[in-house]
């Protein structure tokens, strides 16, 4: 270790972050929900689903490849808002606080009713009964909630603990899968007959849900030791990684399981383990209630740095930036966890399946805009000295978009709504703030 080496850690001692915490928080907020339900998700699409997956991967990898560059240039926290707002002044950086911040509160109901789908394995009076389901999901996200208001560094840990551990059970499955899958399961390739490019947009749209979160090691950099060199190698390494696994995965899924099984599955993994005799589905439960739960405890973290990081430019209530003994954001922890609960109570009513098939479709489309105009600040960035970053970027930038446009037209209209509620925030706390100051 050179002389720069060593300051430079003396002087990030006090951060709980290192490479390892921050790769697992990446990759566990990745792997979560989305590769456990998403098999059943996609088996009405057929065999066309697996291209939607590869596109998928690839985009994600060059955003990864994107955020890693733009991360390389700050250690201050708040990743996609610090970037744009950097690049393109104060409003556009909001907005795509707001997208974002919006996004995860939407991942964190998402999960935790994906939490209680898979529970329901475990405990069969809760299959099919959309209030206790419901109410299960709630608890745990309060349950989170309160991990994340001790403090940073134990949300850290509890996220690489749980990153570890949720792997298994998908490395069990890929292994079951070697010996005991059926390619007769595999679904036809495009079973609905749609126009190719509406099967790869509509399946491109659901599978980034499981990418969604591969940036979540960015938005906490005044955590992470040596930031700047850190995070990019986090989250690049993240990516890669889980999308071999994701792929892997699917596959195996979709080997074990006939398509008419897959496609009304709550709970594919635990239906696929089955193989494995009585002990497999509770095995693989409690693997998905593992993976549910990292993932869940990530995204909560993360809806407590968002509004932190817009309290302290004025953007939102300056009383979202207080944080307590542990450094933890907690009001707006509470805060979001609550907007959480109440987007359960809204769409839990369609049952299961319908309700995450809502939520992870708006989860998804608030994160793409983010990652495309992060894009364009990479482009701002690189466009006179580095020919190949801006490259990179204009792929990345081509891929939100064109996952953005699978949304379909009932998405991207309550997405506009989200950024006009964000857009009145804005402005509402902008004219109390001056208000405030002239009465001074």
């Amino acid at each position: 270790m050179n002389k720069g080496d060593a300051q430079e850690t003396d002087g990030d001692a006090g951060r709980p972050m290192g490479f390892w915490k921050c790769w697992a928080m990446s990759a566990g907020v990745m792997i979560g929900s989305g590769v456990f339900l998403l098999p059943a998700v996609l088996a009405p699409y057929g065999s066309i689903s697996f291209l939607g997956w590869l596109f998928t991967s690839a985009g994600a990898i060059f955003v990864a490849l994107t955020l890693g560059r733009l991360a390389g240039r700050t250690d201050e926290s708040g990743g996609f808002y610090v970037y744009v707002r950097d690049a393109f002044g104060e409003l556009p950086g909001f907005i795509v606080g707001w997208s974002y911040w919006a996004a995860t509160v939407f991942a964190v109901a998402a999960i935790s009713v994906a939490f209680a789908g898979y529970l329901g394995a475990l405990a069969p009076a809760l299959a099919g009964d959309n209030v206790l389901q419901g109410a299960v999901a709630a608890v745990m996200i309060w349950l989170i909630t309160g991990i994340n208001i001790r403090g940073v560094s134990e949300a850290a840990a509890t996220q690489l603990i749980m990153t570890v551990l949720k792997i298994v059970p998908l490395l069990m499955i890929i292994g079951l899968a070697l010996f005991a899958g059926d390619t007769k399961n595999v679904p036809a390739f495009n079973p609905q007959g749609l126009p190719p490019y509406q099967a790869l947009a509509a399946t491109a749209l659901l599978t980034m849900w499981a990418f969604v979160g591969l940036e979540a090691g960015v938005v906490a950099a005044e955590d992470v030791r040596d930031a700047k060199r850190t995070i990019p190698r986090a989250i690049v390494t993240a990516t890669l990684s889980v999308a071999a696994l994701y792929i892997a995965a699917t596959a195996a899924v979709m080997l074990l399981l006939p398509p008419a099984q897959l496609a009304v599955s709550e709970a594919p993994f635990s239906d696929a383990a089955t193989r494995l005799g009585a002990l497999g589905p509770p095995i693989i439960a409690i693997g998905a209630l593992i993976s549910t739960s990292g993932s869940l405890n990530g995204n909560v973290f993360i809806t407590g740095q968002m509004p932190m990081a817009a309290a302290r430019h004025g953007g939102v209530p300056a009383g979202l930036a207080f944080q307590n003994a542990g450094g933890a954001p907690s009001r707006a922890l509470i805060l979001s966890s609550a907007f959480a609960t109440a987007l359960i109570v809204l769409n839990y009513a369609d049952g299961l399946v319908a309700a995450f098939t809502f939520l992870i479709s708006m989860s998804t489309l608030g994160t793409l805009l983010p990652y495309a105009l992060s894009a364009l600040a990479e482009i701002k960035h690189s466009f006179r000295a580095a020919k190949a970053w801006t490259a990179l970027a204009l792929v990345a930038l081509a891929y939100s978009i064109i996952a953005m446009a699978g949304a379909g037209a009932a998405t991207l209209l309550w997405g506009l709504v989200l950024i006009a509620a964000g857009l009145f925030v804005f402005y509402v706390t902008k004219l109390t703030a001056k208000s405030d100051a002239a009465r001074e």
